[in-house]
C-alpha cells in the first residue's frame, strides 16, 4: 500500500477537455493515437477497445491510456467504416458531432461522453503508458458521479469551476487507479513497471530531461546527471523503464511538440528547434512516424475539429 501511495503522490494530473459526442457514422480506427488519457462513458450504443475488442455498452466506461496506438470502434451497425488514424483525424466531422448536454438528452442515435486528462509521473512520464496498462472496460458508480460533476462544473461555469474541475480530475485519476488495484487488474504490470518510482537517480534523469528538452540529452550528459558511467547509463535506464533513454527522450520531445502545436502559433520549424530538432524535415518525418499524421495536420485538428 505504501508503494501505491508513493505512486499517487508522484503524479501530476491535468484536465484537458470534456465533450459530449454524437456518432454520425460508426467507425473503426485501426491505429488511434491519443496523447492524453481518455475516459469514455457510453451513453447509447457501443464502443469496442483494444486488441481483444472489449465491449463497452450503455452505462459502461472505456478507459483509453494515452501514449500508445490501438484499435477502437465507435458505434454499431452492419456497415462500419474502417480507417487509419490519419484519415480519421482529417475526416472526423464525417463521423462525430460535438453536442451540448441538453442535446445529448434529447437527440436520438448513438453517443458517448469523454474526459481527457494527463497523468504524469514527476510531471514528465506518461503514467499509464509507463506501466503498460492496456485499454479496459468497467463500471464504477463513484467514477460515474465524478464524471457527472465535472460536466456539471463545466456547464455552470461559476466562480471556482476551473479549480473544482482540477480537483475532480485528480479524484477521477485516483478512483481509476483504485479500480485497477481493487479488481487486481494488470497486477504484474504494476509490480514490474513501477520500480523507477523508488530510484532517486532515475528521478533525477526524468527531471533533467523534462527541463532540457531542447538541449543536449546525449547518454554522456545523462550519465553525468545520474553519476554513472556513459557505457552503463543506457542499460541502467532500460533495466528500470523497459525502454532505452533516447527512445524515451524522443517521445517526450514529440509530446511537447504536440502541446506547442495546440497552444501556440509558433511555426513548425520553431517548434521543432524548441524541442531539440535542428533539422525541420527530420523533425516532420519523425513526428508523422510517431503519431501517424503530419505536424501541420495535428494543428488543424485542434483548431478546426475540437472534438
Amino acid at each position: 500500500m505504501e508503494d501505491y501511495n508513493k505512486i499517487i503522490e508522484s503524479l501530476g494530473v491535468k484536465f484537458v477537455k470534456a465533450k459530449n459526442i454524437k456518432i454520425l457514422k460508426p467507425v473503426t480506427v485501426n491505429n488511434l493515437y491519443e496523447v492524453e488519457n481518455k475516459l469514455i462513458l457510453v451513453n447509447k450504443g457501443e464502443v469496442l477497445v483494444g486488441e481483444d475488442k472489449a465491449l463497452a455498452k450503455e452505462g459502461d466506461f472505456a478507459f483509453i491510456p494515452g501514449g500508445k496506438a490501438q484499435q477502437i470502434t465507435y458505434g454499431r451497425g452492419s456497415q462500419i467504416a474502417t480507417v487509419a488514424n490519419d484519415n480519421f483525424i482529417t475526416n472526423k466531422g464525417e463521423f462525430f458531432h460535438s453536442i451540448s448536454h441538453d442535446e445529448l438528452l434529447s437527440e436520438g442515435g448513438d453517443s458517448f461522453s469523454y474526459i481527457s486528462f494527463e497523468a504524469k509521473v514527476f510531471d514528465s512520464v506518461n503514467f499509464f503508458a509507463s506501466l503498460d496498462i492496456p485499454s479496459f472496460v468497467f463500471q464504477n458508480d463513484t467514477v460515474k458521479s465524478i464524471h457527472d460533476r465535472i460536466f456539471h462544473e463545466i456547464k455552470m461555469n461559476e466562480p471556482g469551476s476551473e479549480r473544482m474541475v482540477k480537483v475532480l480530475t485528480e479524484h477521477l485519476l485516483i478512483e481509476v487507479f483504485r479500480h485497477i488495484v481493487r479488481n487486481k487488474l494488470f497486477v504484474e504490470q504494476l509490480a514490474t513497471n513501477s520500480t523507477y518510482f523508488k530510484d532517486p537517480r532515475l528521478i533525477d534523469i526524468f527531471n533533467y530531461i523534462n527541463e532540457h528538452l531542447g538541449g543536449d540529452l546525449s547518454n554522456k550528459k545523462l550519465a553525468e546527471v545520474a553519476n554513472v558511467s556513459e557505457d552503463y547509463v543506457g542499460q541502467y535506464f532500460k533495466m528500470l523503464t523497459g525502454i532505452n533513454p533516447q527512445d524515451y527522450i524522443e517521445y517526450q520531445r514529440m509530446e511537447e511538440a504536440v502541446t506547442l502545436l495546440r497552444t501556440s502559433k509558433k511555426s513548425i520549424r520553431d517548434i521543432g528547434q524548441e524541442v531539440g530538432y535542428k533539422d525541420t524535415a527530420y523533425f516532420c518525418r519523425r513526428f508523422k512516424m510517431m503519431f501517424g499524421i503530419p505536424a501541420g495536420k495535428m494543428r488543424r485538428r485542434e483548431s478546426l475539429m475540437n472534438v
